[in-house]
């Protein structure tokens, strides 16, 4: 997994610049951010002053190198702050430590028991250009055992493609949540693994939730008209149709799409009981305006979203709801129930409250959306080199096959890696919004919050099946 000239040879021949790193800026030093090289820890994470990370001396360490691929800069940088600070809360779990708390693009080192980890952090931009860049010089220059992360499921699946398959270098995709990734044949791999959850969980949870325990029989379905929105479309399709839920309509609209009047409309024209919508804190806060300022006879149901969507969804209910905002409010508005992937408060066992309260220490906010599913994947790193016993990236990577994670914020052996597609399932969770309590208030900064789970779905319905005809993979 260490061939210099393989690799060089064998990306070269793609095209790819490898004169300078174009993801590799400095922090603006929003939401715990930093600028420059990044070290934390109580001793455990070492960094000299140009940014050389230093070992323990010990004969005994092995030493592992993972660049990590996350959009540190623009508008969804937290999403990449958030992966990138649950995949170090992870680390930091194992090493009985708190996580490095000023972390930025740069060099940083972790030792974790006899492991010691070199983590090398690129601004993948939210760019699958930036990603792929950034991914071969990772692989030709520092010559990482592991590639981790991209929040765009473009970038990953440009990754993979154009890094990981041709130079042999096994990658933990996280949180990119297209269903894709793990489920078509060009992503497919033995070296391409995903603890965090993907679209298809979010509709398979929800989509049950809404054809078994609601009255919900007709549903219209909206999404962003890239691959995100028509995975969540697609697979809430296939889930409700299956459960004999009536599909009256769907339409994709590009990123940011304001005018949801006539949209909305034409989903009550339909007869539609429920109104689903995939999309991001681009797109969502616009629909609910619209919905919650209109008169629609509908419900709206979809997934739970991270802190900055909640955030303005939030300061939208209050405007068109008034203040106080109540439960008895959000109750009648008809959002909700939504499915949730992880939040803080849906998993009370040891394991997730240590996380929750390091995590909170550390960076100033609770876990978020994307966290567990990155805290599993360092998790499962380090588990895979301790059981296997070699640092090397294909010996990584056999031992992930088929593993049951032992240390997951959804509790012990929360997450199992799917045999036929590297894909970890785990159960989720669907929980109606409610105004954000005082408890979480200053950690939360939003105006609602996830309630207390209405329902949890097991993993392994939340999974699609080796069987289904939805699944391309067969490794």
């Amino acid at each position: 997994m260490r061939d210099h000239v393989t690799r060089r040879r064998v990306l070269g021949s793609l095209g790819v610049g490898i004169a300078g790193l174009s993801g590799c800026v400095s922090e603006d030093g929003g939401d715990g951010g930093s600028d420059g090289g990044s070290d934390g820890g109580d001793g455990n994470s070492n960094m000299t002053d140009d940014g050389t990370a230093t070992g323990d001396g010990s004969d005994s360490t092995q030493s592992v190198s993972i660049g990590m691929l996350q959009p540190l800069s623009g508008d969804l940088s937290y999403y990449g702050k958030q992966s990138l600070w649950g995949f170090l809360s992870g680390l930091a779990y194992k090493a009985g430590e708190d996580p490095p708390t000023d972390v930025s693009t740069g060099q940083l080192s972790m030792t974790v028991g006899d492991v010691e980890y070199t983590i090398y952090v690129r601004d993948s931009e939210f760019a699958a250009d930036t990603a792929q860049t950034a991914a071969t010089n990772l692989v030709e220059n520092q010559d990482v055992d592991l590639l981790a992360g991209c929040s765009s499921s473009g970038s990953a699946r440009r990754v993979i493609s154009n890094v990981v398959n041709q130079a042999s270098v096994p990658m933990m995709v996280g949180p990119a949540a297209s269903a894709g990734i793990t489920a078509n044949t060009d992503t497919c791999s033995d070296l391409v693994f995903r603890a965090s959850e993907n679209t298809a969980m979010d509709a398979r949870s929800g989509g049950k939730y809404v054809a078994n325990e609601t009255d919900v029989s007709k549903v219209y379905l909206f999404g962003a008209d890239y691959s995100f929105g028509r995975a969540v479309v697609n697979n809430y399709q296939n889930v409700l149709e299956s459960e004999g839920v009536d599909i009256v309509g769907k339409r994709f609209v590009e990123s940011g799409y304001a005018e949801w009047e006539g949209l909305l409309d034409n989903a009550e024209e339909a007869g539609a009981e429920g109104v689903v919508g995939g999309f991001t804190v681009a797109t969502l806060p616009s629909m609910f305006n619209a919905f919650l300022s209109g008169d629609y006879s509908y419900r709206v149901f979809g997934g739970f979203a991270t802190r900055i969507t909640n955030s303005v969804v939030g300061g939208t209910m209050q405007s068109v709801l008034g203040e106080p905002l109540t439960q008895q409010k959000i109750q009648n508005s008809q959002l909700g129930p939504f499915t949730t992937r992880y939040h803080w408060n849906q998993y009370d066992n040891e394991i997730n409250n240590a996380f929750v309260d390091s995590y909170t220490s550390a960076y100033g906010v609770v876990p978020d959306l994307f966290t567990s599913g990155t805290f599993t994947g360092a998790s499962a790193i380090h588990q895979a080199i301790t059981e296997g016993g070699s640092t090397a990236g294909a010996d990584v990577a056999s031992a992930l096959k088929g593993m049951t994670v032992t240390d997951t914020p959804k509790g012990e052996n929360g997450y199992t890696f799917q045999e036929y597609n590297n894909q970890a399932r785990s159960a989720m969770t669907v929980a109606n919004p409610i105004p954000t309590t005082d408890e979480w208030a200053d950690s939360w900064g939003a105006a609602i919050m996830p309630g207390q789970p209405l329902a949890r779905i097991d993993g392994s319905e939340a999974t699609i099946p080796a069987d289904s005809d939805q699944m391309g993979c067969s490794l």
